[in-house]
């Protein structure tokens, strides 16, 4: 598994699910609703662009006041909005930030005992870990992170440790944490020195665990128990944001992105050391590159590999051939790509949320807004989807739940 956790099979519990990947197995999920329509709850929200997890009955997300300096952690009882604790993680000067970004877009991972967070104070990422009541088990400051766009470093839990990436325009790294008391257990020194905002995606391939990750100039997977590096394509572009997917079906990884240039490709990973071109299965590059997803990461559903670019269209392509499937306009889209019982979502910065039927004859079923601003990513679980808008945390769920 991704992430080992004692985590019930309805929970979120970090950015992507349970598995990393957008994909829930759970049921009962809403088709349709609007500002009104299908709505348990929905409560004013800090501003920030982490997205909300859930672990059992509690909801987390991270947000930030500009008016203290605060990046705050905060937790909801899940099934009515009520707050149950702010805490203040760190008071700072706010950071520069990309206009498209935030003081708080790291999202935060809960294992069922702890919750965990990032921010940048200045130029130090500080990691923290709270108890589920709220009381602060530990705080470190890892190292150093600069970069002219800010922030935006998620947790990922892998056994017993919480790995952070600080791929910036300096000397990179990415560490791993323990779960129990914050202690280093090991660290990636980075190549190339260059900005980066990907979350490493882990999976389990033919009894070899790996972290693969594109940023700064590379393509790479890590041994997530070591930090030892397994193997690394260089490019095919300086800068990343999406995470990577893996494809059971093909058992290949899926890497979509890029600046200045924009690539998707299909790698397999039995790879080791420095690999070439030989380990890609399929590549579209400049300057016939298409439907190239920068910033909201892609999923995976059935033989599709399914994202949507800067310009406002989703794209679907063959997992195995990389042909183009289809490519519909759905509006620009920050948010990542979420999907559960063969049906994936959609949502752009609009607010608006296309649930999509991508196999067999593809059909939008519906088109969903809630008329506010939406750049974090929804987390789906036991019937419930939770949306974080510009102001406010919503919790999406049909009347007979």
């Amino acid at each position: 598994m991704f992430l080992s956790l004692n985590a019930s099979g309805g929970d979120w519990p970090v950015w992507r699910g349970p598995q990393g990947d957008g994909v829930s197995l759970a049921q009962g999920f809403p088709l349709r609703w609007s500002s009104t329509e299908n709505i348990q709850w929905k409560i004013p929200c800090p501003p920030g662009h982490a997205s909300p997890i859930v672990s059992g009955d509690l909801l987390f997300t991270a947000a930030f006041d500009a008016s203290t300096e605060a990046r705050l952690l905060l937790c909801f009882n899940r099934h009515n909005g009520e707050e149950l604790w702010k805490r203040e993680v760190l008071k700072a000067p706010l950071e520069r930030v990309h206009s498209e970004n935030s003081r708080a877009s790291s999202t935060p991972a809960c294992d069922g005992e702890k919750v965990y967070c990032a921010f940048l104070d200045g130029r130090e990422p500080v990691v923290a870990a709270y108890g589920l009541n709220g009381d602060q088990a530990w705080s470190v400051r890892p190292g150093v992170f600069s970069s002219v766009h800010g922030f935006c470093s998620t947790p990922v839990l892998w056994r017993d440790k919480v790995i952070v990436n600080c791929d910036h325009d300096g000397p990179g790294f990415i560490v791993a944490l323990s779960r129990k008391d914050g202690s280093e257990l090991w660290r990636i020194q980075r190549p190339n020195q260059t900005r980066s905002y990907v979350a490493p995606f882990i999976r389990t391939i033919n009894g070899r665990p790996q972290m693969a990750l594109s940023g700064s100039k590379c393509v790479a997977s890590y041994d997530p128990d070591t930090g030892e590096l397994l193997w690394m394509l260089d490019g095919p572009t300086d800068q990343f944001v999406a995470s990577m997917v893996f494809s059971e079906k093909t058992q290949w990884f899926y890497m979509s992105g890029g600046f200045p240039a924009h690539h998707v490709m299909a790698l397999r990973p039995d790879g080791r050391g420095k690999i070439s071109s030989a380990q890609v299965a399929w590549h579209h590059h400049p300057p016939s590159a298409v439907g190239v997803s920068y910033v909201p990461s892609p999923i995976i559903d059935g033989d599709s590999l399914l994202l949507t670019d800067d310009r406002g269209f989703a794209h679907a392509f063959d997992a195995r051939s990389g042909e183009v499937l289809w490519s519909e306009r759905f509006g620009r889209q920050h948010a990542s790509l979420v999907s559960c019982d063969g049906l994936v979502y959609f949502l752009n910065d609009a607010g608006e949320c296309r649930v999509v039927k991508p196999a067999d004859n593809f059909a939008v079923l519906a088109v969903n807004a809630i008329g506010e601003p939406t750049y974090a990513s929804p987390a789906l679980s036991d019937g419930q989807i939770f949306l974080r808008s510009a102001k406010h945390m919503w919790c999406i769920s049909e009347k007979n739940r």
